[in-house]
């Protein structure tokens, strides 16, 4: 099937539609605060901030843009689909959490109107993909909107939050944070590491181990990278800092654990150079924090030792891996004058040189005992441990944090009993409820379900992402409407084989099972076995946890394999040896009605808008003769509805 066979008005209705929703790939690429290898001093050559500091200053702003372009987009091309939900008095709404009193009271006193409710439609779709990456089927849709019950969206969520799709869903999601990959710039953690920490994900999403329990877990790990019983040393070689001496490890190790489960990622700049001079414009608590401060944080990892397995032989099992263990003795030594950061000299403490350095937690608080595992009970004590979580998740669910960047939160901005220094603004958009959502977090023990449970149930993530108030880039941190989120690469693939009832079987390095769904893949490079599903999302900017992050901007590209890729194409036939069997079946209906409603129910998640039905009951009316069947005619319907742009968003 080819895009010239699409009959002209479906053109004209359904594919130039996903134009006006693309969103421009040309978005400002993340600004990492990283050295280049062999820096001895700081300059514009290694350093992000005096390289380029307009791009650090208006990173939280470029974010807030482009969930604006992409809202509008969004809105635009959804121009014909049904009515608008009109927008109402935050005093209308139910107040059901603490979320919503913290959000519809700041509209209040803004004087703005959010949106309406979710439609069930509506509802439906976004909480199946949010919380386990798959679309309905027409059967669950038409059942929930049925249904009468009061409660049946709480019953929902509790159904989705124990499904194995949500396991699924957010092992990716972990994963994703924790960078777990066969391959990386500085260290491998080989085929049987990516497995054996995948399986740790997934284990501990399934069981609802503590966030709390993993962090800690993670960052006193020791043994073989192969092992099952100590796959978090993963998370500890991934750390390995190449080309460089061993204090370029210890710094990598505390940045990654900053930047994961504090949200700190400004140890990037801090173990260069001091605050000073570089953050000032950017966080109030980085720019009066020293150099020396944050090799002291680093301290804590001066005693581990990551090793190369001895064995040769290309038979045992553990070739190639990695040991991590901790040395009884060691300190962080200011004797460099090579490798991944500047040269780390003598420094002057109350009056003192000092030229090795002990651990010192941020809080001023000395290890008592082994030094790693005081580092991971005070991280998991820090206040920014329950932000950084909590703000996370509120993204995950609300496309948009409460403080942006997710990775750079700033300390002295976020609490808000204690008010931010003169001439700052506070980072979080609602600092109150960010620190309830934290306390609840703590409440829970860090609880992935009962957080989202908290999240999803608020009448403020239900409302309608359509309404006809007045509509800014001002508005976008007030959470006024839903913030339509672009699927990732793998709800995209699963959506498309879902809805065509066409399921993959794709082969995994080291696994004995095959995989039918994206998201149970182990990471984005997958799968290897079919170049054509993994050209097919590396369309969509899904990244690789190494040197490329996810990103959620639109291609032309993408779009080209939408509309070209076999993956597509071959699923949308309604005759052959390899014809969808929902499709082929859906042909045989003679009731054009009953196939147009279904057909938008399978792919969209919803009915067709008058505007909409009428096109597509013209489609099928001309069909019926020799040039042009009536399979062939619903062939063209799936095809235009997978390249509709509400096809790709959760909304």
């Amino acid at each position: 099937m080819t895009a010239r066979r699409i009959h002209t008005s479906l053109t004209s209705v359904f594919v130039l539609a996903a134009c006006a929703g693309c969103v421009s790939a040309a978005k400002a690429q993340v600004v990492e605060e990283t050295a280049e290898p062999q820096a001895l001093s700081a300059s514009g050559e290694n350093c992000s901030f005096i390289a380029a500091p307009e791009k650090v200053l208006s990173r939280a702003d470029r974010i807030r843009r482009e969930v604006y372009d992409r809202t509008l987009s969004f809105a635009k091309s959804m121009g014909k689909t049904g009515s608008v939900r009109q927008a109402v008095s935050a005093s209308e709404l139910p107040w059901r959490s603490f979320i919503d009193e913290e959000i519809f009271r700041k509209l209040e006193a803004d004087g703005i109107s959010p949106a309406a409710l979710s439609s069930d439609e509506e509802y439906f779709r976004r909480i199946k993909l949010d919380l386990t990456g798959r679309i309905p089927t027409a059967a669950e849709i038409r059942a929930f909107v049925a249904d009468t019950n009061p409660a049946k969206r709480d019953e929902m969520v509790d159904k989705l939050l124990y499904s194995p799709e949500f396991v699924d869903k957010w092992t990716v999601w972990l994963g994703d944070l924790l960078q777990n990959s066969i391959t990386a710039s500085n260290r491998n953690q080989n085929q049987e590491g990516r497995n054996r920490f995948h399986e740790y994900i997934k284990e501990a999403i399934d069981s609802g181990k503590s966030w709390r329990e993993i962090a800690y877990q993670l960052v006193t790990a020791t043994g073989n990278n192969y092992d099952r019983d100590t796959a978090g040393v993963n998370f500890m070689l991934r750390g390995f800092a190449p080309m460089g001496p061993a204090q370029d490890t210890y710094d990598l190790v505390t940045v990654r654990a900053a930047t994961m489960f504090l949200g700190l990622g400004h140890y990037d700049c801090l173990l260069c150079h001091n605050g000073r001079g570089h953050l000032d414009a950017v966080s109030a608590w980085g720019a009066k924090t020293l150099r020396v401060d944050a090799q002291r944080m680093s301290a804590h990892f001066a005693r581990i030792n990551l090793s190369t397995y001895p064995g040769r032989e290309t038979s045992d099992y553990y070739l190639n891996s990695t040991i991590v263990l901790d040395r009884p003795t060691g300190s962080y030594s200011l004797n460099t004058t090579y490798g991944n950061r500047p040269n780390r000299v003598a420094t002057n403490i109350n009056g003192v040189a000092v030229t090795n350095l002990t651990p010192l937690y941020r809080d001023g608080t000395t290890p008592a005992g082994d030094w790693r595992d005081s580092f991971a009970q005070r991280l998991t004590n820090d206040p920014m441990f329950a932000r950084n979580y909590a703000n996370r998740l509120w993204k995950a669910m609300f496309n948009l944090a409460l403080a942006e960047p997710v990775d750079n939160l700033d300390p002295d901005r976020l609490n808000p009993n204690v008010p931010p220094p003169s001439g700052w603004d506070y980072q979080a958009s609602h600092p109150v409820l960010l620190e309830k959502l934290a306390q609840a977090a703590r409440d829970n023990d860090f609880n992935l379900r009962e957080t989202l449970r908290l999240i999803v149930q608020s009448t403020a993530y239900q409302l309608s992402s359509r309404f006809d108030g007045d509509w800014d880039l001002t508005k976008v941190s007030t959470f006024a409407r839903h913030l339509p989120r672009r699927l990732e690469a793998e709800e995209a693939h699963d959506a498309i084989t879902k809805a065509t009832g066409l399921l993959p079987s794709y082969s995994v390095g080291g696994w004995v099972e095959k995989v039918n769904w994206a998201m149970q893949l182990p990471e984005p490079t997958e799968p290897r076995s079919d170049g054509t599903a993994n050209a097919f999302m590396n369309s969509f900017s899904r990244g690789n946890r190494d040197t490329q992050p996810r990103s959620a901007s639109g291609s032309v590209l993408m779009w080209l394999n939408m509309m070209n890729s076999t993956l597509v194409t071959n699923r949308t036939r309604a005759t052959g040896a390899t014809a969808s069997p929902y499709l082929a079946e859906l042909a045989k209906n003679k009731a054009d009605d009953v196939v147009v409603q279904d057909i938008f129910l399978t792919f969209l998640s919803r009915s067709p808008s008058e505007h909409e039905k009428s096109v597509a009951l013209k489609t099928l009316a001309k069909s019926g003769t020799a040039t042009y069947t009536r399979a062939a005619a619903v062939e063209d319907l799936a095809w235009a509805l997978i390249n509709k742009t509400d096809f790709l968003f959760s909304y």
